[in-house]
């Protein structure tokens, strides 16, 4: 690691360019006082990562495969964001909501 002032650095900027590109750490100082380090940029990866290679493994267990309760495709297709009653040629027009009709932002329509 390297130890510059200001001004050193506005006069050989590439030269402690070049000491980072090869690994070395320069901090810069202003008035002896520490503000800012040059570091190398960490390169990206070039080959794709795995998929499950981390330090933790997960297992899935054999009840994912299990088909769902009606319970919950119940929920899922005719819950409240897709209600069963819904005809597709209504789809456009707004239902009633929990407080009431629901009324258009716009009042020209």
């Amino acid at each position: 690691m390297k130890v510059v002032n200001i001004n050193e650095v506005k006069a050989k900027l590439s030269e402690y360019l070049d000491l980072v590109a090869k690994g070395e750490r320069v901090v810069i100082c202003k008035r002896n006082q520490p503000v800012a380090e040059l570091r190398a940029v960490e390169q990206k990866r070039t080959e794709p990562r795995l998929m499950g290679g981390g330090p933790h493994h997960f297992a899935v267990p054999a009840s994912f495969f299990e088909p769902m309760p009606d319970e919950f495709l119940d929920a899922f297709e005719a819950g409240p964001i897709f209600p069963a009653t819904t005809h597709p040629s209504r789809v456009a027009e707004r239902p009633d909501g929990p407080y009431g009709p629901t009324r258009s932002r716009n009042p020209r329509r």
